[in-house]
This record gives C-alpha cells, structure tokens and sequence, in this order.
C-alpha cells in the first residue's frame, strides 16, 4: 500500500510494521525517522537505560527496552513486523553482535525482510579489495578494542556468517566511513569494496539510514551485501559521469 503526504514524501509502509533493533543510536534514530516518514508502525529496540534518547518520538513508536541480544527482549519486540532493521554494534567482549544477530534470525516471522548494518571490513565472498591501510587499521583496532574489553571486531565478522549463511530475506549494507549532515539522497553501492565508485569512502549517517529503510522494499538487494558510499562524493560523481556507465 502507497500514499503519498501532503509534503510528497511517499508513504510505501502505510499499514506495515517495522522493528528497528538499537534504536536509540545516532544511526537507530535516522532509522525511525525514516521509517516514520514513510508511514511505518514502528518498535524501537534499545537499552532501558537509553530509552530517554527516543523522547522525540514519544508518542509516536512503541519501545522495548532491553539489550539487544536477549532473545525474549528480540521475540517480543519483532512479533507481527514484515521488517526488522537492525544495527550490529559489536559492544564489550561477550558476542553482543552475534547474539543479537541470532537472536532477530531465530525470531522474525517467516518472511520478514531484515535489513543489518556493519562496516566495510565484513566480506561476504572474500572478493573484496581492501588497501593495506584499511587492513592495518582493522587490524590494530581489533587487538586495541579487545584489550579493553570494550568492542569485539570478530564477533561482528560472526554475526554477518550466520546472516549470510541463513536462508532469511536479509541484506547487509555495510558502510563506508560515517559523517553527520543534510542528506545527499539515496547512496551509490557496490557487490565489493575495492571498486572505484566507492574510492571516497564517506557517507551520511542520515543517507546509510536512508538505504537501509530504502532496502525493506528493493527485491533486488534480497540477500545482497551492498558497500555504499555518498552519493555527492567525488567517487561517485566521476562513476555517473557521461561515458562512465550507470
């Protein structure tokens, strides 16, 4: 079902329900105002204790306070939803992003299209092409996290296995380097990092929300896992130029 709202945004969810599972992060909230925008009923997923981040949209989702990998937390809030979109933050040293993985992949009704977030340093086929410095930095950020026992690098690499190995209606969007700002419009992506429209690396926290919304209705990317970058970059612009191709 499609409306369109006074201010021509088109509302392609009117009558559907959408999870978004950590809700209250800078990502989670671009993610249910996106959802919002296009009429979706929305449940937000986040920690009790930053549930006051939400507080705009009081009144306007329902919210399941709870960690993001407690299965009873994740069935309760998924129930009834034809899309759950969901950040893999890998936080501490416990397979919090494996276990929320898990967790939406164990209890999404039969159907539901799931949408994950990760960063570029996931590969889904091992044919991307990654530069010796992006391998060092991922490399010296996983030791330093785990160290501190703050962020488990390698347990969001597990997360999106069990996500590609599963036979659900998933996509993986995984994200260039992050930057606040007005939105650029829908990103650009690729199947793999190391191709040339991606050499900008940077992309609007609020447009890697749009594409992530965008894909509960893109058949296209069903168990795709797009590499996107913005879409005003200099990378991207030089591949839509005349004689570059689409």
């Amino acid at each position: 079902m499609e409306a369109v709202r006074p201010d021509g945004i088109r509302q392609v969810g009117a009558g559907k329900r959408v999870c978004v599972v950590g809700a209250s992060g800078k990502l989670g909230r671009y993610l249910v105002r996106h959802a919002l925008d296009r009429g979706y009923e929305v449940v937000g997923v986040c920690r009790e204790q930053s549930v006051g981040k939400l507080a705009d949209f009081e009144g306007r989702i329902t919210v399941v306070p709870g960690p993001t990998d407690d299965r009873a937390v994740i069935a309760r809030a998924v129930e009834g939803c034809d899309a759950v979109l969901t950040v893999l933050v890998p936080w501490g040293v416990h397979h919090y992003a494996s276990g929320t993985a898990q967790a939406v992949l164990d209890h999404a009704r039969p159907g539901a299209r799931l949408v994950f977030s990760c960063g570029w340093h996931i590969t889904r086929d091992g044919k991307d092409l990654y530069s010796r410095w992006f391998k060092a930095s991922v490399a010296v950020v996983t030791v330093l996290a785990k160290l501190v026992r703050m962020v488990d690098i390698d347990d969001q690499v597990e997360a999106c296995r069990r996500i590609f190995a599963g036979d659900t209606r998933w996509t993986v969007v995984r994200g260039s380097d992050l930057e606040e700002g007005e939105s650029q419009g829908l990103p650009v992506w690729s199947r793999h990092v190391g191709d040339p429209v991606l050499a900008s690396n940077r992309t609007r926290r609020v447009d890697f929300a749009l594409f992530m919304v965008e894909a509960i209705g893109n058949e296209d990317l069903v168990r795709e896992a797009p590499a996107i970058v913005g879409r005003l970059t200099p990378s991207a612009l030089a591949h839509a130029a005349p004689g570059r191709g689409a």
